[in-house]
């Protein structure tokens, strides 16, 4: 007995209520180079909206920068202190 063809979707789902599909819709995006991260939710709580979690990060590496980036600078001399 064969199985009847199965298009994926759930019996509720009907292919015609969902309208045609766009090849191609979010090519630009991707290639744009579009980056998404899944958040923890921990990190989530702490920083709901995309502008606070860039602006973190951005602080971030600016610090970073800032503290390793220059010669001689404060990690050096607390290697040096220890």
């Amino acid at each position: 007995m064969k199985k009847a063809k199965s298009n994926g979707l759930r019996p509720e789902y009907r292919r015609e209520d969902l309208g045609p599909g766009v090849r191609g819709k979010y090519l630009t995006s991707f290639q744009g180079g579009t980056n998404l991260v899944l958040l923890s939710p921990d990190v989530a709580k702490a920083f709901p909206t995309e502008k606070e979690v860039n602006n973190a990060l951005r602080s971030l590496i600016s610090l970073a920068r800032k503290t390793v980036g220059s010669k001689g600078g404060k990690t050096e001399n607390r290697k040096a202190g220890r």
